[in-house]
């Protein structure tokens, strides 16, 4: 009986640890509707955010492909968060694969809002040539890239370490945000480097104090510009990819974030077209209830 009543016991608690998961009331708003610029903005300690990025698109002498990265973003810190990212593609007449993983961590160095904010950011990256993701644009990458089959490509292993610096601004309701991309092959390659920039604003700064889905402080818009640099031996944009994208974020009533961005490519080695989409849903202090779960389970005891 003692043995039935603690799985029961067991499974309620897990129960309830699917219904905070999967609760609205725990989604908050978050960061802006940037697909490839990182702002400064760090996640509340103890907040999970759970976000699917896609991209879709058409290279030249390629079949149509939809790239996704599955990501799970942790508040371990004030000043640190950190980010685990599963990413894979499908591509039409091809096949559907999974195409490796991310571990990024973002480190704030000032504790306090300044005229200009740096955040560090490490990132090892274990994935395959078959990657489409898309979630930086360094060197010469483009639309090539994006071509081939994907038996073919994965055989290409690409461990990683990425670097980035980013500076991030506030002024008058607009956030002003600038990204500069270094990035190394473990075993071999040159350093490689790209940029990112993006400015954005909510359709309304003050909110209103009953809740609403279509309110204008829901909406967010921006746009950003991002591309490769080249490596160090040949720094420079010759040659490289650039890519300019208007994005509009729509944050739910204490519910998910869609965020949408139509991408055009301004140079000749860039996709012509692309299009990203993203939903986001963030839990609020879901590292305290996992340790409040854990505790009542005896885990670690």
């Amino acid at each position: 009986m003692k043995t039935d009543s603690k799985r029961c016991s067991r499974q309620a608690s897990w129960l309830v640890f699917a219904g905070v998961f999967l609760s609205p009331s725990y989604a908050l708003a978050g960061e802006g509707p940037f697909f490839v610029t990182y702002t400064h903005q760090m996640e509340e300690p103890g907040n999970l955010e759970i976000t699917t990025k896609n991209v879709t698109g058409k290279p030249t002498g390629g079949e149509r492909f939809l790239g996704s990265a599955l990501e799970f973003e942790y508040g371990l810190k004030a000043w640190w968060t950190t980010e685990v990212y599963l990413d894979g593609q499908t591509t039409a007449h091809d096949s559907t694969v999974f195409t490796g993983y991310r571990w990024e961590n973002r480190f704030r160095v000032l504790p306090r809002e300044h005229w200009i904010n740096p955040v560090l950011y490490v990132e090892f990256e274990d994935i395959n040539g078959a990657d489409k993701s898309l979630l930086e644009v360094v060197d010469n990458d483009g639309e090539a890239d994006l071509t081939g089959l994907n038996s073919e490509n994965r055989i290409e292993k690409k461990r990683e370490i990425e670097a980035k610096l980013i500076l991030g601004s506030y002024f008058k309701g607009w956030t002003f945000a600038e990204n500069f991309i270094a990035e190394k092959n473990v075993r071999h390659a040159p350093f490689e480097f790209g940029y990112a920039v993006g400015i954005s604003r909510p359709l309304a700064l003050a909110a209103r104090p009953d809740r609403c889905n279509f309110c204008p402080e829901n909406f967010q818009a921006g746009v950003e510009l991002y591309g490769g640099l080249g490596t160090h031996e040949n720094f420079g944009l010759f040659d490289t990819s650039h890519y300019v994208a208007p994005t509009l974020g729509w944050t739910l009533a204490n519910g998910p974030r869609f965020t949408v961005s139509p991408t055009f490519g301004i140079t000749e080695t860039s996709a012509r077209f692309l299009l990203r989409f993203a939903v986001s849903y963030e839990l609020d202090q879901f590292g305290r209830s996992a340790r409040r779960l854990f505790r009542n389970n005896g885990v670690g005891q």
